[in-house]
């Protein structure tokens, strides 16, 4: 399935891919920074020694404080309308319009469970969710993991980013066109979202509003010329947000989804870590890995843990079958 010997995506589909590349290829990638078995992820101001531009896909997790009030708006996922669903970049509010609204803002809450951010479901499915980050270092595909998901039929939403996209064209066009996944927005830069450039693991946010905005629709315009279809779900690089970028995230008719098992430590943990994280599951979780890092032991600990789930009765879920209306 690797791309080195296939043929690029045409004509207008190229360009924009091109773009995506270039705008990004300056980004570092994913640093294999490891930590202990957890459900989530600590604050930037609890990791030392990050240098600009390096960071884990997602931060390891370890559990991330956070007030009561944002605890309970994670746990309460809100699912997009079907007018957000279905609608088209044509449809979505113009940029000045967006800017005009969000600038000048101040937000007050950052991490990877501020209001507005859904992180489980209420449905008794589990949703695997794979990150594929792109960027020197993280533009593979884990090959493996993709045949595991295919030979056990277990359906799966695939976070994409414009500079995996750009490495990757005929690839992504073919996960694009394949029934057991679902596609969603990773962001062009693949960086923290953010109006005022806070930072996540020595990896500055975007600055403002106007490049929060950029972030989200530069990836979006790739990714519907890639597949035809409009992305529902967004999620960051690092997976960090301020709540002010979360709003304008929605008012773009995307979800902004994080998780609540982070089943590989950024791609960082061993087959038998990943194999227990991810066997941890209970329904309504939602699961973050990744895809973009084939050396990494992600592929082998699906391997282990998938077959007892589906031996348990677990059930398997992409986010468009759980968040739906």
């Amino acid at each position: 399935m690797g791309d080195s010997k296939r043929r690029p995506l045409a004509g207008r589909r190229s360009v924009l891919l091109g773009m995506a590349g270039f705008a990004s290829a300056a980004l570092a990638a994913c640093a294999d920074v490891g930590s202990e078995p957890g459900r989530a992820v600590p604050s930037p101001d609890q990791t030392s020694g990050s240098s600009p531009n390096t960071g884990p896909a997602t931060p390891p997790p370890s559990i991330a404080a956070k007030s009561s009030e944002q605890a309970a708006a994670a746990l309460a996922p809100a699912a997009p309308s079907k007018s957000a669903a279905q609608s088209t970049l044509t449809a979505v509010p113009e940029k000045a319009g967006i800017l005009a609204e969000f600038t000048g803002r101040r937000p007050r809450e950052w991490g990877l469970h501020v209001t507005g951010v859904v992180n489980n479901s209420q449905s008794r499915q589990v949703v695997l969710t794979f990150d594929a980050c792109g960027g020197p270092g993280g533009s593979g595909c884990d090959e493996v993991l993709l045949q595991t998901l295919r030979r056990l039929k277990v359906p799966a939403t695939l976070f994409l980013n414009s500079r995996w996209i750009q490495a990757n064209p005929t690839l992504s066009a073919e996960l694009a066109a394949d029934p057991l996944f679902e596609l969603a927005n990773h962001g062009t830069s693949h960086l923290p979202l953010s109006v005022n450039g806070k930072s996540a693991y020595g990896i500055a946010g975007t600055p403002t509003a106007a490049a929060a905005y950029d972030e989200l629709m530069g990836n979006q315009a790739v990714m519907q010329e890639l597949s035809g279809k409009t992305p529902r779900f967004f999620r960051p690089g690092t997976a960090y947000y301020d709540e002010v970028a979360v709003e304008m995230t929605r008012r773009l008719g995307l979800l902004p989804v994080n998780f609540t098992v982070n089943g590989d430590g950024g791609a960082t943990y061993a087959a038998a870590t990943v194999a227990t994280e991810v066997g941890k599951v209970v329904p309504g979780d939602i699961v973050i890995s990744h895809f973009n890092r084939p050396a990494a032991g992600t592929a082998a600990g699906y391997a282990r843990a998938l077959p007892r789930l589906l031996d348990r009765g677990v059930s398997f879920g992409r986010l468009g079958d759980v968040l739906s209306p």
